[in-house]
């Protein structure tokens, strides 16, 4: 049965979506309203004959964002009336122990989510605005969840666990989750798609962006990943830590005078590449600083870059060997001086590439004498969103 899928990916100022024709995994249209909450909005869609639409305007919020997309299916021909749009897959940050897969949303769904938002502070309540949103426009369309989280829910409890008091593991259910869940499961996807899945049965996915995670996949499960209880562990990121001394935060908060609010304002906003360099959380911004001779962008890059290496060497024990190295999202796919940054230097792993490859983003960009494929594949999260919401409504 043909059905059109809404999927969507709500941030805090954004709102991307995508609409397939399923389940041929047609995009019909596809765009992103930004800067939502400023008079200055810019809104942008594409339909599949390639015809562009650009317009910047003032959005006051979610719903008013929500009415811009409907507008723009409508007006674009894609459909001619709401109820052809039978569901709408939102992606949601943290699952919590909740959900280990997929849902159909409801009012304890959405309940949940909320709860959960102290977890995924930057994402949880942006995904949720999107969903009451087009609850409100869309009301007879099917409304699924599919979290960042599920896809990890694979990983054994030796990858999950944390050291701490095991009466507080279970009360509170700490554990390490994982994120970016939808596109580490796409990556896998592509991989063994193009390579067979005997070549993706050891794959590591570097999903680099202003998030960074890194994600082990073996026989197409996750099995271990670097972000964990929240998405501010692992990986240094644009503006957020990643892994540091938990003694560090009761040092700052007595020398600094500050609270659980500053110090999480601090992790989530003020470190990362931003911290360190002083110049920006944006790689690009950053990479320039440290060509003009800025020796504290060269550090941050160092630092990023380093601990990329860090997590790819213990993944690849994790793996009991390493076939695929794949670089996503926006640093991953179109940063070559970041890809041969990390790189550099693991050539112990069987990992070479090839720079004339690496500087033209070709898909594969190992060299000759490579004993690891290394690729670069542009993620499509709205696609897993889409073929989990149509798994959901049946």
């Amino acid at each position: 049965m043909v059905e059109k899928i809404l999927a969507i990916n709500a941030g805090s100022s954004s709102l991307k979506f995508k609409l397939y024709l399923m389940p041929d995994e047609q995009v019909m249209i596809h765009g992103m309203v930004d800067r939502i909450g400023h008079s200055d909005a810019v809104f942008t869609y594409q339909t599949e004959d390639g015809a562009k639409h650009d317009t910047t305007e003032s959005v006051k919020d979610h719903t008013e964002a929500t009415e811009l997309v409907i507008k723009a299916l409508n007006e674009s021909g894609v459909i001619k009336d709401k109820s052809e749009i039978v569901g709408i897959g939102h992606r949601v940050s943290h699952g919590g122990n909740y959900y280990t897969q997929s849902v159909e949303i409801n009012d304890d769904v959405a309940k949940r989510i909320s709860e959960l938002s102290v977890l995924s502070p930057l994402h949880n309540p942006a995904n949720l605005l999107g969903i009451e949103a087009f609850e409100k426009l869309l009301p007879e369309a099917r409304e699924v969840a599919v979290f960042d989280t599920s896809f990890h829910s694979t990983m054994p409890p030796k990858a999950y666990t944390y050291a701490l008091p095991y009466k507080y593991i279970e009360k509170y259910h700490i554990r390490r989750y994982g994120f970016h869940g939808q596109s580490h499961q796409y990556i896998y996807s592509v991989v063994a798609d193009r390579f067979g899945e005997q070549e993706a049965d050891k794959l590591i996915s570097c999903h680099l962006g202003n998030g960074c995670s890194i994600c082990a996949i073996k026989d197409g499960k996750s099995v271990n990943t670097s972000m964990g209880f929240t998405p501010l562990a692992g990986l240094v990121m644009g503006t957020r830590s990643g892994d540091i001394d938990p003694e560090i935060l009761p040092f700052l908060e007595e020398k600094e005078h500050l609270d659980s609010e500053d110090i999480r304002s601090m992790l989530n906003h003020e470190s990362g590449v931003l911290g360190i360099s002083g110049v920006s959380n944006d790689i690009r911004d950053v990479l320039k600083a440290e060509a003009d001779g800025n020796k504290r962008a060269k550090l941050a890059l160092d630092v990023y870059a380093h601990q990329i290496q860090q997590f790819i060497g213990a993944y690849t024990t994790d793996l009991g060997g390493l076939k695929v190295l794949a670089f996503t999202a926006g640093v991953g796919e179109h940063s070559a001086p970041i890809r041969a940054r990390v790189c550099q230097g693991l050539e112990y792993l069987g990992i070479k590439i090839d720079e004339a490859k690496n500087q033209a983003n070709d898909i594969e960009i190992q060299a000759s004498d490579s004993k690891v494929k290394v690729v670069v594949i542009p993620t499509d999260e709205e696609l897993i969103i889409a073929r989990e919401t149509a798994k959901v409504i049946g």
